[in-house]
């Protein structure tokens, strides 16, 4: 089973729900991909879930801020950084936002929420004691991560001078896909919004053994499909869904 002590910076290494509604989504999560919960009481009097699989961390959830009310789920990507300072000090020379930070979490690691140039937010992670995701790639988890973007030159440009990614083009029928690359490896995507009036965000994977019966589950618990299960060659079966508070996921079957 796929699990991760450290990440390069760069890479995605924790993804976490934000929603108005966390015991609803503590539910609709649990069941869909097995996990269950550890709590975390913060100082303001709420609760931090922590998503299990097998007793390794997948995944947060996480209620909104006070200035987040009225706004939809949705779920955050954190990426690895070995100085989350040192990062965000190159955020809004490279055309970004520092929404947040950096501060510390405790004796888990360092953080900042930011939005990049194109209006996607996203946030870094300076790990200490907690890595972050620790079992991903496999049913139930995490599996890719991908910026939905208008202007993909001007995110490659943002990240490449923030972080030290570079970037790879592959054609596709419809398409040039780009990926992210942390030392020669492809960590994530970056692609047009595949619909007219979709703000940029990061989008997260989840694999699963089976897109149609997860499809069909997830719509008997109140989910919407936003795009039906389909095939991409030599990737995999997918599709995309908006849990019941809006919060936009994708589904991943890979090849057997």
């Amino acid at each position: 089973m796929p699990k991760f002590e450290s990440y390069q910076q760069g890479t995605p290494t924790y993804v976490e729900l934000i929603t108005p509604d966390q015991s609803a989504a503590r539910s609709f999560y649990g069941d869909l991909f097995g996990w269950d919960y550890d709590e975390t009481q913060m100082d303001e009097g709420s609760v931090y879930l922590t998503a299990r699989l097998q007793g390794d961390d997948v995944a947060g959830v996480s209620g909104q801020m006070p200035e987040l009310a009225g706004h939809p789920a949705f779920w955050n990507v954190y990426l690895a950084v070995d100085d989350v300072d040192a990062a965000v000090a190159k955020v809004e020379p490279a055309g970004g936002k520092v929404e947040a930070g950096p501060f510390d979490i405790g004796e888990h690691g360092r953080m900042a929420a930011l939005q990049d140039p194109t209006g996607a937010r996203i946030s870094l992670w300076q790990a200490k004691d907690n890595v972050g995701t620790a079992r991903a790639n496999e049913p139930g988890t995490p599996i890719w991560n991908e910026l939905m973007t208008p202007d993909i030159e001007q995110a490659k440009s943002f990240y490449g001078e923030v972080l030290g990614v570079t970037w790879e083009e592959t054609p596709m029928p419809d398409m040039t896909y780009t990926t992210m690359h942390v030392d020669g490896r492809a960590v994530a995507g970056v692609m047009p919004p595949p619909m007219e009036g979709m703000p940029p965000h990061w989008n997260v994977y989840f694999n699963v053994q089976s897109v149609d019966e997860t499809v069909a589950a997830a719509e008997a618990k109140g989910a919407t499909t936003v795009a039906p299960a389909f095939d991409v060659p030599e990737v995999g079966r997918m599709a995309v869904l908006a849990d019941p508070q809006g919060g936009m996921f994708s589904l991943m079957q890979t090849p057997s």
